[in-house]
């Protein structure tokens, strides 16, 4: 989505004003790659009588109510979500191993969380994910994220690792930036054995032990080259 005022992205301004020091870059998504996201959802659905179909990747048209059967409409989802981020009493517990892999994994590379919602929920997202010993850079954005990817990798010199649960957001990085590593990361395991592969995906994974370790080939290769 552009911005009316400048004609950008608006994840760019804040792609500027980070301190990038040109070295390798893991870009990181937050909902369902170190923060678990389906279980919190379906137990907000749960209370407002929704359900999802099943466990095909996506939310507009996997949504219905209970009740009727009926599909919850792009708008009814859209307030799902932004209610699911506004609750005061959202709990959203984090993938295991996340913040341990990305601790290590950031004493050679610099690492940024890249996620989609709205500019409002910066503050907070970054106070949870500190919280949960994950420390790094919120990057909001909205819509593909391929643009906001492009706009990093031009200020990189090294390695860029991208990893997200969305396949959209997958192939708009893959199309972007196609020397970027992709991973296709999906923390729920219901989703995970359901989920169709990206072409292009170095790696597709639920484990971060696994991500980890494929994560630091690639960075151990890069110091070899130096």
């Amino acid at each position: 989505m552009s911005d009316a005022t400048t004609g950008l992205n608006p994840a760019f301004a804040q792609i500027d004003s980070l301190q990038l020091n040109g070295g390798p870059l893991i870009i990181c998504d937050v909902d369902e790659v170190v923060l678990h996201f389906i279980e919190p959802l379906e137990k907000r659905m749960a209370r407002l009588g929704m359900e999802f179909i099943d466990t095909r990747y996506r939310l507009t048209g996997n949504i219905r109510h209970a009740a009727t059967q009926d599909l919850a409409s792009y708008e009814e989802v859209y307030d799902l979500l932004h209610g699911f981020f506004d609750d005061p009493d959202l709990h959203q517990e984090p993938v295991p191993g996340a913040s341990r892999a990305l601790a290590e994994l950031s004493r050679t590379a610099q690492v940024i969380m890249l996620t989609n919602m709205p500019a409002r929920f910066q503050k907070d997202r970054e106070r949870v994910l500190a919280s949960h010993g994950v420390p790094y850079p919120v990057i909001v954005n909205e819509g593909a994220k391929g643009p906001a990817v492009s706009r990093l990798a031009e200020r990189i010199d090294g390695p860029i690792i991208f990893l997200d649960d969305s396949p959209s957001n997958l192939v708009s990085v893959r199309d972007a930036v196609n020397h970027a590593h992709i991973i296709q990361f999906i923390a729920d395991p219901r989703f995970f054995a359901t989920a169709e592969i990206v072409d292009g995906a170095k790696l597709t994974s639920n484990c971060w032990d696994e991500t980890h370790r494929f994560i630091q080939g690639i960075l151990s290769e890069h110091m070899a080259t130096r």
